[in-house]
């Protein structure tokens, strides 16, 4: 269904090219865009010539006209202005308005597909038949890119969105909840992480100025329409795992969630008997800010004793110091691979543990 708004712009055009007066009622009599008031006084003349088999008449000095959706009666169109062009004026604008209802429904058509592809709610056969029928490509390249905006979503949203990729045909953008914006973006044969990335920071710029809180998470290529809800799968597992160990980043890959992607699929009776069992008893998150500063720090700089001093502005004995304090409290000496892994993991399990606490809430 074409929305008010649409339907308002364009007989708004062609009163502006024809000086023409237009209305559009419903099969009710009520009036869904006009160029003039008291359209209520039509009411009776519409309801009447929706029951006349005429497709268009004059009634009361308009000239009325029917337009159908697949033979189905969707409008009334009234067409007034004085002149003699009033008739060809007002066929013209029935067409445009019939064109504009084929292409709304086709949007609507390949939205839907889109949707029920995503959510892998379509058996195989059904996805070939369809995507033929609706003349989307099966064997290309495509990226489903998730947008969480903290602005609630509507259709002019996902035109902006639209209009922001430049209306590109092969491109699709919906949503299947209240909550994110999909886009599935067809890419070159040479597209690799590095255009991907500057998609997801072209949308995120582009979108800033309206919303500040706005995260992106992208799943991995797929070469099959049938793997578009893969990806799609993907890119939300990012989105939520993204929030727990990247939270600083704005823009997520599910490539880069690293061992963070396992952690979050374990159940968290087993995380509290993990920590137990490494820590007895106490948790990675008790340890001082000066602590973790160290403990974080030494891992950015990949166990390295003298960089890892360095930038914390210490002597290197302080920092041994430091580190051999932590292994008589914990039993995990840092400088070691196996207990540096073994306490990093413990850390991020901490972190899991909390966010999804917080979500009880």
């Amino acid at each position: 269904m074409i929305s008010n708004q649409i339907l308002q712009n364009t007989i708004d055009g062609l009163k502006a090219i024809t000086r023409i007066d237009l209305c559009v009622m419903d099969t009710d009599g009520k009036s869904l865009a006009s160029t003039f008031a008291e359209q209520e006084n039509y009411e009776a003349s519409v309801l009447s010539f929706v029951e006349s088999p005429a497709d268009s008449q004059v009634i009361q000095g308009y000239q009325f006209f029917k337009i159908f959706d697949e033979h189905q009666l969707e409008y009334i169109l009234l067409a007034n202005g004085g002149s003699d062009d009033v008739y060809m004026v007002g066929k013209v604008a029935a067409f445009q308005i019939q064109t504009l209802l084929t292409a709304y429904k086709e949007r609507f058509d390949k939205d839907n597909f889109i949707k029920n592809l995503l959510l892998d709610n379509l058996l195989l056969v059904d996805i070939y038949n369809r995507a033929k029928k609706l003349h989307i490509d099966t064997e290309v390249r495509r990226v489903i890119f998730i947008v969480e905006t903290a602005r609630e979503k509507d259709s002019s949203m996902l035109d902006h969105v639209r209009g922001l990729l430049g209306n590109k045909t092969k491109d699709f953008v919906t949503a299947v909840d209240e909550k994110d914006i999909i886009i599935v973006k067809e890419l070159a044969p040479s597209d690799g992480h590095a255009e991907l990335e500057k998609t997801a920071g072209t949308i995120l710029e582009l979108l800033k100025g309206e919303d500040d809180d706005i995260r992106i998470a992208y799943g991995t290529v797929i070469n099959d329409i049938k793997e578009v809800s893969k990806s799609y799968k993907e890119a939300k597992l990012a989105l939520d795992v993204g929030k727990i160990f990247f939270d600083d980043r704005k823009v997520i890959a599910y490539s880069t969630l690293g061992i963070g992607r396992l952690i979050y699929q374990l159940p968290i009776p087993l995380c509290k008997m993990f920590i137990r069992e490494i820590f007895e008893g106490k948790s990675p998150d008790e340890f001082d800010e000066e602590t973790l500063t160290t403990i974080n720090k030494f891992f950015e700089n990949s166990l390295n004793v003298s960089e890892t001093s360095r930038q914390l502005y210490i002597h290197r004995n302080t920092l041994v110091y430091r580190l051999d304090k932590l292994q008589k409290s914990t039993g995990l000496d840092l400088r070691v691979f196996e207990d540096a892994i073994t306490f990093k993991i413990a850390l991020m399990v901490v972190k899991y543990m909390k966010y999804m606490e917080s979500l009880e809430y």
